[in-house]
């Protein structure tokens, strides 16, 4: 008899049956004497659509809302369905006596199997695979270690009974806007929520008023020694406290006060404080931390890093599981790290490496913590060695991300000493304050700093005082500036808000659930609700920031109030959360999903609210006749027909990544055809053909650095061969 394995994409399963020692290929599966390995292209199956409960749903209708079925049928997904028959012939096999499920190791990865399997009406003995990562090594030790598929149950269920829930209250609630208002209106639990805080941003903005304050400053050239001479040239400012407030609304008291320390030349010393510091190295990368930094550093959509990382996972296999909450690894991982460390121990990152084996590894609580670990670890290298010339510039980049975390979590703390100074100057507190820095610690090789704002350290260095020691005072001076309003979303910021929506929920327990279960949507999930939200124009970009457009501000009005805030999500992840440990029946949480669904599909039909379109154009759409909606979508403008049927879009722009030769600002592309022109908002202009020549002539050139790279990468390599010129590669290659 045999086992069946089923993996969630082709790429995993052919690496499952290499290790297996699989190597009979058949189409959609390999065999092997004791093993089957099959997979799923993602979810094969999923759950029916309305029109398969009724041949009348196929018509959106508001009569026939909510549609609120008895039980909730799968389907086959047709586009895979040649995939689905191959696997369903291989669970139903006679000589196939057990399935391992070895689809992603989370809540969507045991739904893909279990959905195929049930429908599939498959009832053969399960066991679960379930691994961070793909290497060689931890499919052997996965499957030397499977568990039994009834250990998983309850996250099966948590997973169906988020699904079911979804399918009714956004399949109701999306028909139900579209047909009442006729406009293509969609609206769900995670995504509607996250457009209302997009909008609520916004309205903070809008309504900001900025408030002027003024203050102190003193600046001072040292100290005047007991002879009252100068001994030190360190230049310093000190700002003036007005209980213990350094911003001062009231001008007029500001004024007073400057008129009052007029003349005044010489400061005394009353506080002096010197405290020993220390920063330890940021924690490392779960996906929506990557996220961020990739979009902060490189301007990367969520999608694009998590496309990027599923193939530094797969295919590369040099970065563990990716779709991780988790910012700690086990203590079960720590005896691999010395492999980890080998397998990553590349230039540049050699040095360090070895650095780090030359002593034993010692975990602590800034990197290793099981109670913190949930479904998976953190995102760390794997024991796979990398090779660098196989990655492509955007992979590099996201590697280069993960394995510098990497590495500082093993180094020392950058060590600091902060000097607090405070100086009375006519009876007025001044303040001041500095570092010097004792041990660079991990920033000897980690130089961000802008992922860590937990301290404003002072770049201003103070001279050696005491206290009690006099100081000249060279010139006072007042200052002002204006209160600022918060910044708009941009795609970091706003997985962040997705991230920890506590401020945005009213209910504290809700709130505390939210932070627990990871907030709004997933980690996988995140990405692909911004995408949606781009996609629905619902939302547009103008350069980074994320604005709402008019349809999207409308959907928030229209959507029934509980549908726009966290509040229902932290609600349902607390059920499923119970689901998962076994302490709430899924059958109980959807009949309660039943009535909400029914309510809210009343509140919508009740409304005497009404949607406009206010960017319809004087366009026939080509295929329908109607006339067209202008978008702005994430990739550039377009004309959209308003019959939500119709669906006929005419493109009118396209942003690319180019940069205008004279600005720097981002090109986009406009017309069709032989009339493509390249435009900037600065004037520039070009001819599509001329564009392209150019980028051709760009690409067949290297930069310094590259040069420098490239001489650097030769003079490591071996000469013996005295022939072979290290610069002849260069030949006919131009340099900027």
């Amino acid at each position: 008899m045999k086992t069946l394995v089923l993996a969630e994409k082709p790429s995993v399963g052919k690496d499952i049956a290499r290790v297996l020692g699989c190597r009979g290929g058949k189409n959609g599966y390999i065999e092997g004497e004791k093993y089957i390995v099959t997979w799923a292209l993602g979810h094969l199956v999923t759950l029916a659509d309305p029109e398969e409960y009724e041949a009348r749903y196929k018509t959106w209708d508001i009569s026939h809302l909510p549609i609120i079925p008895e039980k909730q049928r799968l389907t086959v997904i047709p586009q895979t369905s040649k995939q689905y028959r191959t696997v369903k012939e291989l669970l139903l096999r006679k000589d196939v006596a057990t399935i391992v499920i070895a689809t992603d190791a989370g809540r969507e990865g045991e739904l893909v199997a279990r959905w195929i399997i049930e429908k599939a009406k498959c009832n053969k003995p399960i066991k679960r695979l379930w691994i961070s990562s793909v290497t060689d090594k931890a499919i052997k030790d996965g499957f030397n270690n499977l568990q039994d598929g009834k250990n998983y149950q309850n996250l099966c269920d948590s997973a169906k009974a988020r699904a079911e829930a979804d399918w009714l209250v956004g399949i109701n609630a999306t028909r139900c806007l579209t047909t009442k208002y006729n406009g293509q209106l969609s609206c769900g639990r995670v995504q509607t929520p996250t457009l209302a805080m997009i909008a609520q941003r916004e309205d903070d903005i809008r309504k900001f008023i900025p408030q002027p304050f003024y203050g102190i400053s003193a600046f001072s050239t040292g100290s005047t020694g007991s002879t009252g001479s100068t001994n030190s040239s360190t230049n310093f400012n000190l700002t003036w406290y007005n209980n213990e407030s350094s911003r001062v609304f009231d001008k007029e008291k500001v004024a007073a006060t400057l008129a009052k320390l007029n003349g005044e030349t010489v400061g005394t010393v009353i506080n002096l404080t010197k405290t020993a510091k220390k920063k330890y190295p940021p924690k490392l990368y779960d996906l929506t931390e990557l996220q961020r930094d990739a979009s902060n550093r490189f301007s990367y959509s969520p999608k694009e890093t998590l496309s990027i990382m599923q193939r530094l996972y797969e295919e590369h296999k040099v970065l563990t599981y990716p779709r991780t909450d988790s910012r700690y690894i086990t203590t079960d991982i720590v005896p691999t790290i010395g492999e980890r460390l080998k397998g990553c121990a590349a230039a540049p990152y050699a040095k360090i490496c070895t650095q780090i084996l030359r002593s034993p590894i010692r975990p602590n609580s800034n990197f290793v913590d099981n109670a913190k670990v949930t479904d998976h670890h953190a995102i760390i290298p794997t024991e796979h060695p990398v090779n660098l010339a196989d990655l492509g510039d955007r992979e590099r980049k996201i590697y280069d991300l993960v394995i510098m975390r990497f590495l500082a979590v093993f180094l020392q703390p950058y060590e600091y000493e902060q000097v607090s100074l405070t100086v009375k100057i006519g009876g007025e507190i001044f303040k001041a304050s500095g570092s010097t820095v004792i041990s660079q610690g991990f920033r000897t090789i980690y130089k961000f700093d802008d992922d860590d704002n937990e301290e404003s350290e002072s770049k201003q260095t103070l001279p050696s005082l005491k206290n009690g020691e006099k100081i000249p005072i060279k010139g006072i001076k007042m200052t002002d500036g204006k209160t600022s309003p918060p910044s708009y979303f941009n795609e970091a910021t706003l997985l962040s808000a997705m991230e920890s929506p506590a401020k945005y929920v009213q209910n504290k327990a809700l709130a505390e659930t939210l932070k627990q279960t990871g907030g709004l949507g997933t980690v996988a999930t995140r990405a692909d609700i911004i995408e949606k939200l781009f996609d629905n124009f619902m939302i547009e970009k103008r350069g980074k920031d994320i604005f709402t457009t008019s349809k999207g501000r409308q959907v928030i009005n229209l959507a029934p109030k509980g549908l726009c805030s966290p509040e229902l999500t932290g609600d349902w992840e607390q059920k499923l959360l119970k689901i998962s440990k076994g302490n709430l029946k899924r059958a109980d949480f959807i009949k309660d999903i039943k009535v909400y669904t029914a309510e809210i599909i009343s509140e919508i039909k009740a409304s005497e609210k009404i949607y406009k379109h206010d960017n319809l154009t004087t366009t026939k759409c080509p295929e329908c006749g109607k006339f067209m909606l202008q978008v702005k979508g994430k990739k550039g403008e377009m004309l959209v027909c308003q019959d939500r049927e119709c669906n006929s879009r005419i493109s009118l722009s396209v942003d690319i990544r180019s940069k205008c030769p004279k600005c720097h600002k981002f090109l986009k592309i406009v017309g069709t055809g032989d009339k493509r022109m390249i435009t900037c908002t600065c004037g520039h202009r070009e001819k599509y053909a001329t564009f392209e020549a150019r980028k051709k002539e760009e690409k067949n050139s290297m930069s310094k650095r590259d040069v420098q790279n490239f001489i650097h990468e030769m003079n490591k390599k071996s000469d013996n061969t005295p022939n072979n010129n290290p610069f002849a590669a260069l030949k006919g290659i131009k340099f900027n």
